[in-house]
């Protein structure tokens, strides 16, 4: 049988963590950002962790795991 392929996109955007759970970065931080305030943009930086659903989703993108 052969390999599953993985999404490129999801290797170079998500991380995982030791326990298991998946690490993105937050969206809306590229541009029109005058319209948002200092409180907002600070807080959109670093990585979140994604909800459970949303999590086995990119994992089934990605079937033989991610970066560490």
């Amino acid at each position: 049988m052969p390999k599953m392929k993985t999404k490129s996109s999801v290797k170079k955007r998500f991380k995982m963590t030791a326990t298991g759970k998946v690490l993105a970065g937050p969206g809306k931080k590229r541009h029109m950002l005058r319209n948002r305030s200092p409180k907002v943009k600070r807080q959109n930086t670093g990585t979140q962790v994604l909800e459970h659903q949303d999590a086995l989703t990119v994992l089934q993108w990605a079937p033989y795991g991610l970066p560490r």
